[in-house]
């Protein structure tokens, strides 16, 4: 894999993504609608698209807006690369499982957002298309290039400027317990991937879950700040993953084993 296009470069991920396959010797071509200027990328001369590109808002009610751009642009941009024989990664998400106990790629999900409902829509659609692919459903991604996401940012970066900004961190009384994956090995996972052939869903996630409680107790160790537990806005209740833990057994058959970055320990 010499070229590839990125979607969305200008985003969390894309942020961290682009300079990392550069690192890795691949050429990157970034791409984002609004910079650029124009609704798809030029495929001329790229052996792979990395499509990071979507309405990320997962408090969105607009249906219709969040299928045109999660949903038929993927399709659209999917086919584009089919026709030119060019490898296709997307980014979906851990939020199509709703409230399920268990996170196997193949079980019947039941999302709880018009923003997950989009996702599951576009992954199973895929389904019934020959032409090979590689969705990523990532869990609780974090790390740098994240700021700007405001409401929409982790529990980990949230928390973070909480500890900056007044010295309180605050915590749904919920008990929450999420997969926390450093944005870093996300990153890992796309290039590794890039080298190999299979086709299909894929959970990215560390394969453990951790406290929202536990995070923000040893962000207050290591800050002195104080911890305060606070009620869930009303926007939230009814869509609200209270436990994610990916099993990635699938993802390692094909990749190998990964040290993956424990949020514990990085924060």
């Amino acid at each position: 894999m010499q070229r590839v296009v990125v979607t969305g470069s200008e985003g969390f991920i894309g942020k961290n993504l682009c300079p990392y396959l550069r690192k890795r010797g691949i050429e990157v071509v970034e791409f984002d609608k609004k910079k650029n200027k124009q609704e798809f990328p030029d495929l001329h001369a790229v052996q792979g698209v990395i499509h990071l590109g979507a309405n990320s808002s997962t408090t969105e009610k607009d249906l219709k807006k969040i299928l045109n751009e999660n949903f038929i642009y993927s399709g659209t941009l999917y086919q584009m690369c089919a026709n030119l024989g060019i490898k296709f990664q997307y980014a979906s998400s851990a939020s199509v499982y709703g409230t399920a106990e268990t996170f196997e790629e193949d079980q019947f999900c039941i999302p709880l957002s018009p923003y997950a409902y989009s996702k599951y829509m576009f992954d199973n659609w895929l389904l019934n298309e020959k032409y090979p692919y590689q969705g990523f459903r990532y869990f609780n991604v974090y790390g740098p290039h994240e700021d700007h996401k405001g409401d929409q940012a982790s529990p980990v970066t949230k928390f973070i400027k909480q500890v900056q900004e007044d010295g309180e961190i605050k915590v749904f009384r919920t008990k929450a317990s999420r997969d926390f994956v450093h944005v870093e090995d996300v990153c890992e996972v796309h290039y590794r991937m890039l080298h190999h052939d299979d086709s299909g869903i894929f959970n990215v996630g560390t394969g453990t879950s951790v406290s929202f409680k536990d995070i923000a107790d040893k962000m207050a160790e290591n800050s002195g700040a104080k911890v305060k537990q606070i009620s869930m806005p009303e926007k939230l209740k009814g869509q609200y993953q209270k436990f994610t833990q990916a099993d990635i057994s699938k993802l390692t058959a094909i990749i190998g084993e990964m040290e993956w970055k424990q949020v514990l320990e990085c924060i």
